[in-house]
C-alpha cells in the first residue's frame, strides 16, 4: 500500500474515532440531562384512590412530600427516589470517559496526519531548492 493511500486510511480510521467519542458524549449529555430532570421537576403521581398529588422537585426540597414523605405515608417519597438520579448519573461518567478518549485520540491522529504531510512537503520543497542551483551551476558552467 502507498503511503498516501495508508495516510488516507489513517485519517478514515481517525475521523470514525472521533465521531465514536462525539457520539458517546452526546449520550452523556442527555444522561446529564436526565438526571437534571428528575432532580429539578416538580411531578405528579397517583393515589391509591385515583387522586393526583403534587410533588416538590426532588432537588429543591429541605423536607416536605419528597424526603420525610414515607413516614408520613405520603406517595411523593417512593416515585422518584435519590438511587435513580445517581444511577443515571453514576452511568454517564464512564460514557463521558471514553468519549472523551475516544474524540481526543481520533482528533490527535488526525493533527498529526496532518502535520506529517505538511513536513513531507516541505521536505520536498528543500530538496527542489537544493537542486535548483546546482541545475543552474551545470548550465552556466
Amino acid at each position: 500500500m502507498r503511503s498516501r493511500e495508508y495516510d488516507l486510511e489513517f485519517r478514515e480510521r481517525a475521523a470514525r474515532i472521533r465521531d465514536w467519542g462525539t457520539i458517546l458524549l452526546v449520550v452523556a449529555g442527555l444522561l446529564w440531562g436526565w438526571c437534571a430532570v428528575l432532580l429539578m421537576t416538580e411531578y405528579s403521581v397517583e393515589t391509591r384512590s385515583g387522586f393526583e398529588k403534587e410533588c416538590a422537585a426532588r432537588l429543591f426540597t429541605d423536607g416536605g412530600t419528597a424526603n420525610e414523605g414515607v413516614y408520613a405515608g405520603d406517595y411523593c417519597a417512593d416515585e422518584r427516589d435519590w438511587p435513580e438520579a445517581l444511577a443515571v448519573l453514576g452511568l454517564s461518567i464512564p460514557v463521558a470517559l471514553v468519549g472523551t478518549a475516544l474524540f481526543t485520540t481520533g482528533s490527535v491522529s488526525r493533527r498529526m496526519s496532518g502535520h506529517a504531510q505538511a513536513m513531507r512537503e516541505l521536505d520536498r520543497l528543500a530538496e527542489r531548492r537544493a537542486k535548483e542551483p546546482e541545475e543552474s551551476g551545470r548550465s552556466q558552467g
